[in-house]
C-alpha cells in the first residue's frame, strides 16, 4: 500500500510568505509614527493641565489676592509663571509662550516640536 504524500508545496509555501509580506507593507506605515502621536497626546495632557491649574489659580486669587500667582498680559504666559502652579513643576522638555489669556505650550521631545494651546485668566 502506497501511502499520499502530505504537505505544502514550494509554490504554495513561497506565496503565503508573498502576501504576508504585501500585508505587512501595508499595515507597517500605520504604526511608524506611533512616537509622534504619543508625544502629541502628552503636549495635549499637559496643556489641559496648565489650563485647569491657571483656572483654579484665578479661582484662589480671586478670593484672596495674597494667595496664587498673578498672571499678567505680558508675562502670564511664561514657564516661570505657570510652571509653578503644576504639581512638581513644567518638565524641561516643555516651554510656553504667547500672551495671556492665549498661551501655546511647545514640546521639544520630537522633531518638529509638537504644540498645544490652553488659556490662561488674567487676573492681578
Amino acid at each position: 500500500m502506497k501511502r499520499a504524500q502530505q504537505g505544502f508545496t514550494l509554490i504554495e509555501l513561497v506565496m503565503v510568505i508573498v502576501i504576508l509580506g504585501v500585508l505587512a507593507a501595508v499595515a507597517l506605515p500605520k504604526f511608524v509614527d506611533l512616537k509622534g502621536d504619543a508625544v502629541q497626546a502628552a503636549t495635549d495632557g499637559t496643556a489641559g493641565a496648565l489650563s485647569s491649574a491657571t483656572a483654579i489659580n484665578y479661582a484662589r486669587r480671586s478670593i484672596n489676592s495674597a494667595n496664587g500667582v498673578a498672571i499678567t498680559t505680558a508675562a502670564g504666559c511664561t514657564s516661570a509663571v505657570v510652571g509653578p502652579l503644576l504639581e512638581g513643576g513644567l518638565s524641561s522638555q516643555y516651554s510656553t509662550s504667547g500672551t495671556a489669556p492665549n498661551c501655546t505650550l511647545s514640546n521639544s521631545d520630537s522633531s518638529p516640536a509638537k504644540t498645544a494651546s490652553f488659556s490662561a485668566p488674567v487676573i492681578n
